[in-house]
């Protein structure tokens, strides 16, 4: 008989792995604490010693998994490179989790999408850029913005549609064309 191997430990970064694999294959909605515990091989209430505050932790971690973009300064000279990374960075975090998408949109930046936040405007005025706060902030609703439009767009959200990603032809050439209007408009 062979050796029946020991379960995976679990750990929030295996929590929020399947979350996330269940909100961007099933949507939003379909994310249960039971079919959380079925896809982690646990009872839900397991989940609970990770997330003491239950489901509405789970959410806040979510938001906070896609909106803590970190990048490096090195090799970025001007505000406008690190604020064309930084819009980058986070434009592809939310594409690669549309199904959270929602969330990034209404749950206030806590832990460590804060921390992001804050070095995203520490950068910037380290570069030069006055008023750096102000710009972060219209960064930060465009990309948003942008995403949510792209997003709309691929069909991604329909509940009937096979569409798997949500990436559109002409997403990234707009996004470009609107950032470099945005970052213009921030400059003079």
């Amino acid at each position: 008989m062979p050796a029946k191997r020991p379960p995976v430990p679990l750990s929030l970064e295996r929590i929020v792995d399947a979350a996330l694999h269940i909100a961007d294959g099933q949507g939003l909605r379909r994310l249960t604490m039971r079919r959380l515990g079925d896809a982690l091989q646990v009872e839900a209430m397991a989940i609970y010693h990770h997330l003491p505050r239950g489901k509405e932790a789970l959410m806040d971690v979510l938001a906070e998994h896609v909106t803590a973009v970190q990048v490096a300064p090195d090799g970025l000279g001007t505000w406008q490179e690190r604020a064309r990374a930084w819009a980058r960075a986070s434009r592809t975090a939310l594409l690669e989790h549309p199904g959270v998408l929602s969330l990034a949109l209404t749950k206030p930046s806590k832990g460590a999408a804060l921390i992001a936040v804050r070095e995203q405007v520490e950068q910037l005025q380290e570069a030069g850029l006055e008023g750096a706060g102000e710009a972060v902030r219209a960064l930060r609703a465009y990309v948003f913005g942008s995403v949510a439009v792209e997003v709309q767009r691929s069909g991604w959200a329909d509940p009937d549609a096979t569409v798997q990603n949500a990436r559109t032809e002409d997403g990234e050439r707009d996004f470009e064309h609107g950032l470099d209007a945005l970052i213009r408009g921030l400059g003079g």
